[in-house]
């Protein structure tokens, strides 16, 4: 496995991150296409660490709060805390309370307690906004993660899924009030959504912020025959308001590329995410025995420009999606 620092801090990671959102409680409502429980997701996180993936991110809405207990339960029987770099969010309901949702100072602290104990841990590596949250002043938000650095509860924050002047002006309200900044994005990124590319890829490498994009794989679209349809393809809304029709040139090119290479499709995609500057750490889910292998195997394909300009030249620009 090769590693990387997380943007410009000193956090030492892998080069790719294990996405947990799929492994819960398969009765919960998030994610809309149904969780794996304790059974199913553990082979999953052993395989992880047996590949060396040890960044592993989560967050409190995720099976409402069940991918954080398996998560924790994980890191006991495979590996040790201090293997493990651990990251989770706030920002969405946990319940009808004040400190249930959003980003208030009653939030954070309310739910930065409640994920420790749910992972049973004392600290997160890495404590992320899940969005922005415009009922909050900012200055009270990242006053509060400050707070939450300093108490030992976390060691690094994060941000996602939000606009750009949206995270430079709370970078900006850390800066002014001498609180801690965000070392890293989570943003949607792929070869079938790059419009994070229009500002925010340029203002993280400028302010020296890893990305840790979610969805590298488009939710799968870009891994697979574009007639190809699955489970998720049809219960997810998120994916169904993002991508689009003319979306299938991208997706014949990769299936094209990876028969030429004689690799599956997912590489091929997960091979340009990587080929970023800007990509620290590309958050990849797994649902079968060799998603984890394949995303491992695209660290070490290289793109000629050739390869490149055909999986980009068919992308079409859209509404930004999922803030």
């Amino acid at each position: 496995m090769r590693h990387t620092r997380l943007g410009a801090s000193g956090l030492r990671i892998p080069r790719l991150a294990l996405g947990t959102m799929t492994y819960g409680d398969p009765s919960s409502q998030v994610p809309a296409w149904g969780a794996f429980g304790w059974d199913d997701a553990a082979a999953y996180y052993r395989q992880a660490v047996e590949l060396g993936i040890t960044f592993w991110d989560t967050a409190n809405v995720y099976s409402e709060g069940a991918s954080e207990e398996l998560t924790g339960r994980a890191i006991r029987e495979f590996s040790t805390r201090e293997q493990i770099v651990l990251a989770t969010k706030l920002h969405f309901r946990m319940h009808d309370g004040p400190g249930g949702q959003g980003l208030s100072r009653k939030a954070v602290m309310e739910q930065i307690d409640a994920s420790l104990r749910r992972l049973g841990t004392d600290y997160v590596d890495l404590y992320q906004i899940h969005r922005f949250d415009p009922t909050t002043p900012i200055e009270e938000t990242m006053e509060a993660l400050h707070d939450v650095v300093k108490a030992g509860k976390a060691r690094y924050i994060g941000a996602s899924a939000m606009h750009a002047w949206q995270f430079a002006t709370m970078q900006h309200a850390a800066d002014l009030g001498g609180w801690t900044r965000f070392v890293s994005m989570q943003d949607q990124y792929s070869l079938i959504y790059r419009e994070e590319e229009r500002e925010m890829m340029g203002l993280l490498a400028h302010q020296g912020v890893g990305a840790i994009p979610y969805s590298p794989l488009a939710k799968g679209r870009v891994a697979r025959p574009w007639a190809t349809q699955t489970t998720r393809g049809g219960n997810d809304p998120v994916a169904d308001a993002t991508f689009i029709d003319a979306d299938r040139g991208v997706v014949d090119a990769v299936e094209r590329i990876a028969g030429e290479r004689g690799v599956p499709m997912a590489q091929v995609a997960l091979a340009w995410v990587l080929r970023n500057p800007v990509v620290s750490a590309p958050i990849v889910g797994a649902t079968k025995p060799h998603h984890l292998p394949d995303a491992v195997a695209a660290l070490d394909l290289e793109l000629t420009p050739e390869e490149v300009t055909a999986l980009e030249e068919h992308y079409t620009p859209r509404e930004p999606k999922g803030f």
